[in-house]
């Protein structure tokens, strides 16, 4: 029976852990930069810092996509450049491109005003 608490127990603190990390720190490639911009002209320093850092890691998980694919790609080598699977990984490359292209802008608003208030940008150049 005690051990079955600490199981619920142990299970109930990484669901709130994660309830409290999950919610509203994600980078959003796809929200309007008018609403970036408004958004970012409310926020207080930390908050500022909490979203230049998640825009940041989400460039940098699509870069390192970025890299297994020409790593890939570089593989196959120039003979089979014009495969179907070479083709559909350049078109994944493209699009990981925009995408870091639209988290880039994005992140870059949070930056400037960040760096605006005199907030600490150490870490995301």
């Amino acid at each position: 029976m005690e051990r079955i608490k600490t199981v619920a127990l142990f299970g109930l603190m990484i669901l709130l852990t994660a309830g409290l990390f999950g919610c509203g720190k994600k980078a959003d490639e796809n929200k309007p930069i008018a609403d970036v911009e408004a958004e970012a002209e409310k926020m207080d320093v930390a908050k500022l810092r909490q979203k230049a850092l998640a825009y940041k890691d989400a460039m940098v998980a699509k870069q390192d996509e970025i890299k297994k694919i020409s790593a890939k790609l570089q593989e196959l080598g120039i003979a089979k450049s014009l495969t179907d699977e070479a083709k559909g990984l350049k078109a994944d490359m493209d699009e990981l491109n925009k995408s870091v292209l639209a988290l880039m802008d994005r992140f870059n608003i949070y930056y400037k005003k960040l760096k605006e208030k005199g907030g600490d940008i150490s870490g995301l150049s």
